[in-house]
């Protein structure tokens, strides 16, 4: 069996891996095992993060409702109750948007909901 050597290969595939951890700390972004295995990481922190992004967002348009809605004298559970038992469907990130935006829309629909 005739040898193939693979050194174009290898080095395109070293430089896109070292291009991919540019910026790294010490050695991370210089040597090819370190930063194939810091660029892995990054990745797998960078997935997570999409998915705990949507979580945080949700968290804070109901902490954002929470706080226009007590002003009022509401509960935030009790506010979605009334929405849902009145029919109106806005969700929560639209609820939070006009509520930090719009303040006199949204006691239009507090005053709807009552």
């Amino acid at each position: 069996m005739v040898r193939v050597k693979g050194g174009m290969t290898t080095r395109r595939r070293h430089k896109k891996v070292l291009k991919a951890a540019k910026g790294y700390w010490m050695t991370r972004h210089k040597q090819f095992k370190k930063a194939k295995e810091a660029t892995l990481h990054a990745g797998q922190y960078a997935y997570d993060g999409r998915k705990l992004k949507k979580r945080n967002m949700r968290s804070l348009w109901i902490i954002r409702l929470n706080a226009a809605v007590r002003a009022v004298g509401l509960s935030y559970s009790q506010f979605i109750k009334k929405l849902s038992d009145k029919k109106i469907g806005l969700d929560r990130k639209v609820l939070s948007q006009i509520a930090s935006d719009h303040p006199k829309a949204f006691h239009e629909i507090i005053e709807k909901v009552k």
